[in-house]
């Protein structure tokens, strides 16, 4: 429980310190830069609690900590050359809508990150054929999210793409496998940890389950699907490219019904 409580205390007071700075310069700057950043200094907070950490807990830590690296320094590239993220239009001006936003980020972390905490609380981790195949299943999600972000970065900085969809690259495939790599980098993780669980951790499966709902039905795909149906509604390349493309998973077309 201490773990869990001091993880807490970690993780809000990361957020507090960069939500008073984006508040204080009505700035986008940083507040995806603090999400990735905070799992990174959770995990070497344990790391460093140990005299000598095992293979398991460096593991744990290197994944956790190339994913985050990866995500914010990508999202904090994209945000320098847009200056401005439009889902806070009408709420960094204001406080207590800004402050919510950033209590939920808070909340959705410890969530995401409650396997790893679990498992780096471990003093004597050990790896199984389990773990392994969770290694491998984060590989294979972190390298599908990290190739599909950069394609679509790459192609919307095309002045020739500008107001376009992509559809080439792991886009041909699907119409959002950037998501596709992100829930399966922390189901990765969740199956590396499972074989330390045991009772009522067993429940921490959340973590999995959150991130995976989260970007299914609320922050992630919901929004993207409603902006391109409105902004081509009258597009029938893209109506025929949206009938055509699984959602999620980017796997050749033979293999589909779509």
């Amino acid at each position: 429980m201490n773990i869990l409580l001091g993880s807490l205390l970690i993780i809000f007071t990361i957020q507090i310190l960069f939500f008073l700075g984006a508040a204080l310069f009505k700035t986008d700057k940083v507040t995806d830069l603090s999400y990735g950043l905070t799992f990174v200094v959770l995990v070497w907070v344990f790391i460093f609690r140990y005299q000598s950490p095992t293979l398991f807990h460096i593991l744990i830590a290197g994944m956790v900590t190339i994913w985050g690296i990866r995500l914010s320094g990508f999202l904090f590239i994209r945000i320098m050359k847009t200056q401005r993220d439009k889902r806070f239009d009408g709420v960094r001006e204001h406080f207590l809508k800004f402050a919510r936003f950033w209590f939920l980020q808070a909340v959705a972390i410890f969530i995401i990150m409650l396997p790893s905490i679990l498992g780096l609380s471990k003093a004597n981790g050990t790896l199984s054929f389990v773990s392994f195949l969770g290694l491998g299943i984060w590989i294979v999600g972190i390298l599908i999210e990290s190739v599909a972000d950069w394609q679509k970065f790459v192609f919307k900085n095309k002045e020739a793409n500008r107001d376009k969809w992509i559809d080439s690259g792991l886009w041909h495939f699907a119409r959002h496998p950037n998501y596709f790599g992100e829930m399966t980098v922390w189901w990765g993780l969740y199956l590396f940890v499972l074989p330390t669980l045991g009772g009522v951790e067993y429940v921490s499966i959340v973590g999995p389950v959150f991130i995976t709902c989260l970007l299914l039905f609320v922050t992630g795909i919901p929004p993207l699907e409603k902006t391109y149906s409105r902004k081509y509604k009258g597009n029938m390349e893209y109506q025929q490219y949206r009938n055509s493309t699984r959602l999620l998973i980017p796997l050749p077309k033979i293999l589909t019904d779509k």
